[in-house]
């Protein structure tokens, strides 16, 4: 993202929707080893376009900063994160995309969550779903509820049980009223029932009712979820409510199913590696749990 040290050609402005295409599938297939190439490449393009293309690349580039911002609290890089939300928050605004707006104010409120402002988090999520922009369309109704489950999550953070189920079952609600799944071009895995389900389990398990988040996974099936990382963070969702409740062997095969889902993502995330690392030192150690532990850099 900041163009150090990165040599070869870039894409021509024809390309960029083309680039910007691939970018995101490497994404949703967790396919990072070719993202970390293709992103930072087509970010720079986007800054070479000239006057006379800028405009009409700028909500490509905002796209760009959106995903990179994903990517960056995927890996738990804060500074670098923070850097690239406001960017794609400036690209949408310029733009005057309400979508691309929404979004941006998204990852921003996630951001705020991962410093531990649970309560900023909070309203800058609620705040942008309450944008009338965001009524005027489907895509617009699914954005909401995206923002809304985020707010979920940063009243599960905070403790709130009971906020947190309020606002989540707000989402579902939406999320049924709109039937069956509403793709986003900025968020690619879409919004649905599922999704909203997919995010019970982890808000459970962050309100430390590891029961709770075992019984919503019970009642979504994985292949229902929209793409490869959707269904790997399942896995991983899963395998941390297992390790609340002690259950050891049945937390490293969910780890394992992650593992075989999407390797690149289960191998990259410091969440998913601080898991393995608590397995290891915590309990019996089997060998398919050092192996696991080697392929995700876990060991001590």
């Amino acid at each position: 993202m900041l163009g150090i040290g990165q040599d070869g050609k870039l894409p021509a402005p024809e390309q960029l929707p083309v680039e910007l295409a691939r970018v995101h599938a490497d994404f949703h297939t967790c396919h990072y080893a070719d993202l970390v190439v293709r992103l930072p490449r087509l970010i720079r393009a986007g800054h070479a376009l000239g006057p006379a293309d800028a405009g009409d690349h700028l909500d490509l580039l905002g796209q760009t900063y959106l995903l990179a911002t994903r990517m960056l609290v995927k890996l738990d890089e804060q500074q670098l994160g923070w850097m690239a939300a406001d960017r794609a928050r400036q690209a949408a605004e310029a733009s005057g995309r309400p979508l691309a707006v929404a979004e941006a104010a998204r990852n921003l409120a996630v951001l705020a969550r991962r410093a531990g402002w649970e309560e900023q988090a909070l309203s800058i999520a609620l705040n942008a779903a309450d944008d009338p922009a965001l009524r005027a369309s489907r895509s617009g109704a699914a954005e909401r509820g995206l923002l809304i489950q985020s707010a979920a999550y940063s009243a599960a953070r905070r403790g709130d049980r009971e906020g947190m189920r309020e606002l989540t079952d707000e989402a579902a609600a939406i999320a049924a009223d709109l039937g069956g799944t509403t793709a986003l071009r900025d968020h690619g895995g879409g919004f649905s029932p599922a999704t909203v389900q997919l995010h019970r389990i982890s808000a459970e398990s962050s309100t430390g009712d590891p029961s709770a988040a075992l019984a919503a996974a019970r009642a979504l099936p994985v292949q229902s979820l929209p793409s490869v990382e959707r269904r790997a963070r399942y896995h991983t969702d899963v395998a941390v409510a297992l390790a609340q409740r002690g259950r050891r062997d049945e937390c490293v095969r969910s780890l394992l199913a992650a593992e075989h889902q999407a390797p690149q993502e289960t191998r990259s995330r410091p969440a998913v590696r601080s898991l393995i690392a608590g397995l290891l030192l915590s309990g019996r150690t089997a060998p398919e749990l050092r192996a696991l532990a080697a392929r995700a850099g876990a060991l001590p």
